[in-house]
């Protein structure tokens, strides 16, 4: 409990410490605006890595979906990450960022078989998610070693747009055809290298995360040249005071026991990969809106903000809690407020929140905005995207413009 206790002081000490910093990001670079500390990012880094120090040949691959910005891709290929990729154009920046072809894990869902050459051809690690792709690849490329991505058929996850492991999810190759699988390696039509299995994100039991864990090893075993386990993503932050986490020390413990109990592990020096995204860059990312007015009705109160959910979807998109300050006027007294966007539909940041007094013109700052909320923006209702700014060596840098109006025209074709 003493240690809690000072955890939680330190979190709130190095975040006052940041309010400074913050503050002089939104003067110099405007808002709305992306704020990213790289030294949290380095400290989610080295917790990960010292957790599983006692696993040989472990390899953190960062999940380049959660934060795609080159900046941060370069400063995860600085502190030894690996990238796992969704799509071709994710496998290309990577290289454009430094990264070898090696360390390069390319995962696609339901993309054209086009779009898996060009992953060959640029010979990154290929993870395949269904027995169709599987059989396409086959037939051009037998001799080229790949993943398969398993589908666990287990629900776990914050909720059910993040549950991708269960028996109706999209991804993932049902257990029932491995045996086909299994059978086209033994034909020589196939290598199979690696086994993945990812069954969701903010996963807190380790009843969870062990189910799925057992599973890949049972799969290995199907397989006579498997190199990689993949154990995927999906460790929790905390949003708020008091809010859970992954115990990365426990997770590390039940991986290291069943690597014990399967010799072949051992035996064959296999790679253990885990492939985090929000648990690296979640809570180093701050989020910072204006208030364009306190709009007073009979029955609420409304922060209304110069942004929306097309800058920043997670509270629509998940119903995700982020904890909001007010950094203009921190220690006020509070009160309840909804707090919402200015797009032309209902985009509630926060209901019945309770913030430092909020006035017109105020800042707030939305936390644990590093995953999936930059990435994830658009230019919906024809809006521009903020700008993004890092905290390094305490210094601010600019590492994405804000966008403007000619971002949005540019490609489009006047035919009058």
């Amino acid at each position: 409990y003493d240690l809690f206790l000072n955890l939680i002081y330190i979190f709130e000490l190095n975040f006052n410490m940041n309010i400074k910093k913050l503050k002089e990001a939104e003067i110099k670079f405007g808002n709305p605006l992306y704020v990213y500390d790289l030294s949290i990012i380095e400290n989610q880094f080295k917790e990960l890595k010292n957790g599983f120090r006692n696993i040989k040949n472990f390899k953190i691959n960062f999940a380049a979906k959660s934060l795609s910005n080159i900046s941060i891709l370069k400063f995860m290929k600085k502190l030894g990450a690996g990238l796992d990729t969704v799509s071709i154009e994710e496998v290309k920046i990577g290289l454009i960022c430094g990264f070898n072809n090696e360390d390069i894990t390319f995962t696609p869902n339901g993309v054209s078989f086009n779009e898996i050459e060009e992953a060959y051809n640029l010979k990154v690690k290929i993870n395949l998610d269904s027995l169709e792709s599987i059989k396409d690849f086959s037939k051009k490329y037998s001799s080229y070693p790949i993943s398969i991505r398993v589908n666990p058929n287990i629900l776990s996850g914050g909720n059910k747009n993040v549950s991708v492991g269960h028996d109706e999810s999209k991804f993932g190759i049902p257990q029932d055809y491995l045996d086909e699988i299994a059978e086209m390696e033994n034909k020589k039509n196939i290598i199979i290298e690696g086994i993945h299995i990812h069954t969701g994100s903010d996963i807190v039991e380790l009843d969870n995360f062990q189910e799925a864990f057992k599973k890949i090893f049972l799969v290995a075993k199907k397989f006579k040249n498997v190199k990689i386990l993949n154990f995927g993503g999906g460790l929790k932050i905390p949003y708020f005071e008091g809010d859970s986490k992954t115990n990365i020390l426990n997770l590390s413990n039940s991986i290291k026991k069943l690597i014990n109990d399967n010799s072949f592990v051992t035996k064959n020096n296999l790679k253990i990969i885990l492939e985090p995204g929000k648990f690296l860059v979640g809570e180093s990312g701050y989020f910072l809106t204006k208030v364009n007015y306190v709009k007073k009705t009979p029955n609420k109160v409304f922060v209304q903000l110069n942004s929306g959910f097309n800058h920043f979807i997670r509270p629509i998109f998940y119903d995700s809690y982020h904890e909001i300050i007010n950094i203009t006027n921190p220690n006020d007294k509070e009160y309840e407020y909804d707090v919402v966007g200015y797009v032309c539909e209902q985009d509630n940041f926060a209901l019945k929140r309770k913030i430092s007094n909020v006035r017109k013109g105020d800042i707030l700052c939305f936390k644990n905005a590093g995953a999936y909320c930059s990435s994830m923006s658009s230019n919906y209702n024809s809006r521009i995207k903020p700008a993004e700014v890092c905290i390094w060596k305490n210094k601010l840098v600019k590492i994405k413009e804000r966008e403007n109006l000619n971002n949005i025209l540019n490609g489009q074709i006047d035919i009058f």
